[in-house]
C-alpha cells in the first residue's frame, strides 16, 4: 500500500511538472535547451518536458516601472523625480523581444530610452517649470518621444507620470519671492490703470465744464443782463423782509438790516 501512494504520488509530481501555468494578462514562450520556440502561448496551462524546456513569460497586461531619477534643467540643476513609467507589450511581439532584447529589457532598452529622452527634453525646461503646470508637457513630450522608439519593437508606452518633484534647497523661496514680486506688480498695475482711468474722467468733466461755460458766455448778451438784473430789482421790491439795495441801475449790491 505505501509502494502504490509513493507511486502515485510521483506520477502526480511528474504531471505537475510537466504543465506550466500561463496566467491571464501575460503569454508564454517554450525555451527548449536555450532556443526559443517561435509559437506564442496564451493563459492556460502547457505540457513541457521539464528536463529541458521551460516556459518564458511575457507580461501583456499594464506594467508600472518606478524609477528615481535626477533630471536636468535648463538653468543646469538637477531636480530629483519620482517618475512611473506605465506600458505593456504586445503579445505578437514577444517572441522578437526575447530573442533580440532578452528577459531584462526593461533595463537594456525601456529605462535606457526614458534616460535619453528625458535628458534631453527636461533641459529644455526651467526647474520650476516641473513643478508648475509645465509638467504634463514635459511628461507627453518624453512620452512622445520614448514611443517613437519602442512603438516597433512591441512596447507601448501608455504614461509617463512625473508623481513627485524635489526642486533644489533654496529654489522653492526663489519662486515664492519671484510669484509675490510678479503679484505685486500686477496690483501696481491695477493701481495705475485706476488713477489713469480716475484722470481721463477728470479730464473729461473739465473739458465739459469748459465747453458749457464757453457756450453760456457765447449766449450772453449785455440786453440780457440787464434785463435779469431788473428781474432781480423787481423780487427784492416785493420782498417783505427790511433790506438796503445799491445799485447803479445795472448789478444790484444787497445789504442785509435785519439785524
Amino acid at each position: 500500500m505505501q509502494i502504490k501512494n509513493f507511486l502515485i504520488a510521483i506520477v502526480i509530481m511528474l504531471y505537475v511538472s510537466s504543465c506550466a501555468v500561463i496566467r491571464p494578462g501575460e503569454v508564454g514562450v517554450k525555451q527548449k535547451l536555450g532556443k526559443l520556440s517561435d509559437k506564442i502561448y496564451q493563459p492556460g496551462t502547457v505540457g513541457i518536458n521539464p528536463l529541458v524546456t521551460t516556459v518564458v513569460k511575457v507580461p501583456t497586461r499594464t506594467v508600472n516601472l518606478e524609477i528615481n531619477v535626477d533630471l536636468p534643467s535648463k538653468e543646469g540643476l538637477n531636480v530629483a523625480s519620482d517618475i512611473s513609467i506605465l506600458y505593456h507589450i504586445e503579445a505578437d511581439k514577444a517572441v522578437d523581444i526575447l530573442k533580440n532584447v532578452g528577459q531584462d529589457y526593461e533595463d537594456v532598452l525601456i529605462l535606457s530610452v526614458f534616460r535619453s529622452a528625458s535628458a534631453d527634453i527636461c533641459s529644455q525646461f526651467f526647474a520650476k517649470d516641473m513643478h508648475s503646470g509645465n509638467r504634463s508637457e514635459i511628461e507627453q513630450q518624453i512620452l512622445n518621444r520614448m514611443d517613437s522608439y519602442l512603438r516597433d519593437r512591441g512596447f507601448v508606452i501608455e504614461s509617463v507620470l512625473m508623481k513627485s518633484i524635489k526642486l533644489p534647497p533654496g529654489l522653492y523661496s526663489a519662486i515664492e519671492d519671484k510669484l509675490e514680486a510678479e503679484q505685486d506688480a500686477q496690483r501696481m498695475q491695477f493701481v495705475l490703470e485706476r488713477e489713469q482711468l480716475e484722470a481721463q474722467r477728470r479730464k473729461i468733466e473739465a473739458e465739459g465744464i469748459k465747453d458749457a461755460q464757453l457756450i453760456l458766455e457765447g449766449g450772453l448778451s449785455e440786453q440780457i443782463i440787464k434785463w435779469k438784473s431788473l428781474e432781480v430789482l423787481n423780487n427784492l421790491a416785493g420782498s417783505q423782509n427790511s433790506k438796503l439795495i445799491i445799485t447803479d441801475g445795472k448789478t444790484p449790491v444787497l445789504i442785509n438790516t435785519e439785524q
